[in-house]
This record gives structure tokens, C-alpha cells and sequence, in this order.
């Protein structure tokens, strides 16, 4: 093969590579656009007037700025009675979620810290019963827990929606921190030990500073997690205890003569909006602390 022949053939390859590239960028562009979509119609739908989004195009630009629906949707029409809106169930929310979310990644790292920093005899048959339950489906506890949560006397409260949260968000949050905590060294928690230290001790002051990769996933697990929760809410709660997406639901669900569409879409975005800031926020900790070690073991 001739020079000249090598050339041509390195040009035609670096040609097909921009073709390709460019077919790829073509191809996610469109699933971008395809999942963004919704998103835009949602923020324009909200910002129109009810004359304009009668006029039938989904995707047009609203002829003014107008946060009036946005206003509706978060503070009511100013009826006495009937009246839905999402500024009370948002703070039942983030009464919820602080709580739930912080016990629930405590007590999974420290699980996880026991089951592989402090092995036991059935230790693996006790993480196989965390790892059995990361599958159960939410409507199997339905029952048992509503019968503990009356046993308790605190049905219809944010205090049971916490209890609920952290049981079944506990199974999730072990398994994480334990395949994070099997890749690290047992030499370091053995050091620890010849000098003395105990149990919480090696645990607060050696483990949990290290542990910012895995506990950035379970946090941003556990918040989307709570925070978009219907079931629970719509089934341990009525009335003013009720979280974000259960008032969501009852204020798209209701009515008075006419349907109000920019309110609906002005409600599903700030009901979604504090998940879009996390994920904005932390998104690229998620992805590193997941390569770390969550998925592994």
C-alpha cells in the first residue's frame, strides 16, 4: 500500500467517525427534546391566560408574563370553603422529608458500617432480609402498617408518615452504605480498635467522614423518594396533615365550571420543583457515588 493509499484511507475513516458522531448527537438531541418537551409546556401553559390556552397551540409563547396562576396555585383562590392549594401540604412536606431522610441515611450507614465493619455469626443472613426488602412493593405494607401506625396513635400524622418512610427507606439506605463500606479497608477499623476505640467511636470519627460519596446517593434517594410519594400520603393521611402530592391530586382532581389549566401546570412545578433543584444541585455526587461502591457486592 502506497502512501498516498494510507492517507486516503485514514481521511475516510476520520470522515465516517465525524458521520457517526454527528448521528449520535442527532439521535440523543431528539430523546432530549422528546423528554424536555413536556417541561416547556408546563412553564409556558402556567405563564398564558385561560383565553390564550384556549386558543389550542400547546407550544406558542405566552404574550406576557403572568404569575397569576402561580399565585393561585400556591396560596388558593380565597374561598372559604372548597378552596385547594399547595402552600400548608408544601411545608407538611418538608416537615416530612427532613426528618425521614436524615434518620433513615444515619441508621443505613450504621447498618452498614455493622454488617461488614463488625461481622457477626448470621450477619449475611441479615442483610440478605434488608436485600429482601429493597423488593417488597409498597401496597404489602399497607396493612401492617396501618394497624402499628393506630397501635401507636399517631395515624393521620406527620410523625406516622415519617415512621413509614424511614422503615421501608431503611432497607435501601443499608444496602448502599454496605456495598460502599465492604470496598474500604477492614486495616483501618483494626487499627482503631487496638487503640481503643469503640464501636460509635471508629464510626463517627474514621467512617463517616469518608463516607460523603454514598451518603450524597441515599440522600437523593431517599428525598425523591419521599418527596413524590402518593401512596403512603393518600393512605395514612387526610386534610391538613397531608403531603404536597396528595393536596397536588386533590387540586388537579377539583373543580368549580371551569378547568384551570395554567393553575394545574403552575401546582405540578412547584410540587416537582425542590427534586429538579436536587438533582441540579447534586446530580453529578450521585453519579460519582454510585461508581464509589453503591452498586457493588
Amino acid at each position: 500500500m502506497t502512501e498516498n493509499n494510507y492517507k486516503q484511507l485514514e481521511q475516510s475513516s476520520k470522515n465516517k467517525k465525524i458521520i457517526y458522531r454527528w448521528i449520535l448527537f442527532i439521535i440523543l438531541g431528539l430523546f432530549a427534546i422528546y423528554y424536555i418537551a413536556p417541561l416547556y409546556v408546563m412553564i409556558v401553559t402556567s405563564l398564558k391566560t385561560m383565553e390564550e390556552i384556549r386558543q389550542g397551540n400547546l407550544f406558542s409563547f405566552p404574550s406576557s408574563l403572568n404569575f397569576e396562576a402561580w399565585d393561585v396555585a400556591w396560596n388558593g383562590q380565597g374561598f372559604s370553603a372548597g378552596d385547594v392549594y399547595l402552600k400548608t401540604y408544601f411545608w407538611n412536606s418538608v416537615k416530612l422529608v427532613v426528618p425521614a431522610v436524615i434518620i433513615s441515611t444515619i441508621l443505613g450507614a450504621i447498618n452498614g458500617y455493622a454488617l461488614t465493619k463488625w461481622r457477626f455469626k448470621g450477619d449475611s443472613y441479615i442483610f440478605l432480609l434488608f436485600l429482601f426488602g429493597t423488593f417488597i412493593p409498597y401496597q404489602a405494607i399497607l396493612l401492617p402498617m396501618s394497624r402499628t401506625l393506630g397501635t401507636l396513635g399517631i395515624s393521620n400524622s406527620i410523625y406516622g408518615l415519617i415512621l413509614v418512610h424511614v422503615v421501608y427507606g431503611l432497607c435501601f439506605t443499608t444496602l448502599f452504605c454496605r456495598n460502599y463500606y465492604i470496598s474500604i479497608s477492614n486495616e483501618i477499623v483494626k487499627a482503631a480498635r487496638i487503640d481503643g476505640a469503640g464501636f460509635f467511636k471508629i464510626f463517627f470519627r474514621i467512617i463517616l467522614p469518608i463516607s460523603a460519596p454514598i451518603l450524597v446517593v441515599t440522600v437523593i434517594w431517599q428525598f425523591t423518594m419521599i418527596w413524590n410519594d402518593f401512596l403512603f400520603g393518600a393512605t395514612f393521611t387526610f386534610g391538613n396533615e397531608a403531603p404536597i402530592q396528595v393536596a397536588l391530586n386533590n387540586m388537579v382532581l377539583t373543580s368549580s365550571s371551569v378547568k384551570r389549566y395554567n393553575v394545574d401546570m403552575a401546582a405540578a412545578i412547584i410540587a416537582g420543583f425542590p427534586t429538579l433543584i436536587v438533582y441540579i444541585l447534586a446530580g453529578k455526587y450521585f453519579i460519582r457515588g454510585l461508581t464509589a461502591g453503591s452498586v457493588k457486592g
